[in-house]
């Protein structure tokens, strides 16, 4: 798979041009290989507002084989007062990099998604710790082989993706802007590479292991650019809704240990077991965070 190889001057030097300088806390990582170019295939708000949901989701347990599986639901939710935050770039801003594009409309911190009448908590990563011995046979392999992954109005949408080992994350770009896209995995190659103005062909992302947790995923560019990747190697691994819920379905029944994860907090949860019963829908209790948790390490 072809790369175009980018280093940190590259970057900067795109910035330089532009008339910003590419943010200096988080480093870029070495240069890896980047994935081939291949043809490609709104989001929440935060606090202040979120994608519309109109169904909470349903775990499905039954199917051809009988019932043999168990679905667990659930919902993430923020205990105490709802608070308001600032968006990162105000529409009309003639400061901002390229705001022509950037700044034609405002654009939400999305640290904290909420939805103002369940204070349900999107964006929450919620998946099964390790690969169980047994998968659903109709989820052994991902039902498509790539995940989209999207650059509109200098924001990464959506804001958070699961995706398998599987497959590959098919990163492409609506802005007549420069972007950049770089990514640290701990398992996984590190990769930066650069994307033209409106390029919707884009460039694919490999993966060969399972990560622990959320990868963080930046534009050096456009600096409060901002999104986070899941990698897993099973099917058991989703984002909660815009209301905070989120399904688990056709699990093999037994003792499961789940890991609750958000980008503000880091883990909610770290050992969240659930005994899953043949045939049946488990409910799990309301996971509750307060928004000072939350917000205390946002940069």
């Amino acid at each position: 798979m072809r790369h175009h190889l980018w280093t940190s001057a590259v970057i900067i030097g795109l910035a330089t041009l532009g008339g910003c300088t590419p943010e200096p806390p988080t480093p870029i990582a070495p240069a890896a290989p980047l994935a081939a170019a291949v043809p490609a295939a709104k989001p929440a708000s935060h606090a202040a507002a979120a994608p519309d949901l109109s169904e909470k989701p349903t775990a499905a347990v039954t199917d051809s084989a009988g019932g043999e599986w168990g679905g667990v639901t659930g919902r993430v939710v923020l205990s105490g007062e709802l608070p308001t935050l600032a968006d990162l770039v105000v529409a009309g801003n003639a400061a901002v990099k390229d705001a022509a594009v950037c700044a034609i409309k405002s654009i939400p911190d999305e640290t904290l998604v909420v939805d103002p009448k369940s204070k349900g908590i999107a964006n929450v990563v919620v998946y099964l710790r390790r690969r169980p011995e047994t998968i659903h046979p109709s989820l052994e392999k991902s039902a498509a082989p790539t995940v989209l992954y999207d650059q509109i109005g200098c924001r990464f949408i959506p804001h958070v993706i699961v995706a398998r080992t599987d497959q590959t994350v098919n990163v492409v770009s609506a802005d007549a802007v420069a972007h950049n896209t770089r990514g640290t995995p701990i398992k996984n190659d590190g990769f930066n590479f650069l994307l033209s103005p409106v390029d919707r062909v884009g460039v694919n992302v490999p993966f060969k292991s399972a990560e622990s947790l959320p990868t963080e995923i930046r534009c050096d560019i456009h600096p409060w650019m901002k999104g986070y990747w899941m990698i897993a190697d099973h099917p058991y691994a989703t984002v909660t809704a815009a209301d905070g819920t989120f399904s688990i379905p056709l699990l093999p029944p037994g003792e499961h240990e789940f890991r609750v994860w958000h980008e503000g907090a880091g883990y909610l949860d770290k050992s969240l077991k659930v005994t899953v019963a043949a045939g049946q829908e488990t409910e799990v209790k309301d996971i509750s965070v307060t928004a000072e948790r939350i917000l205390q390490k946002r940069e």
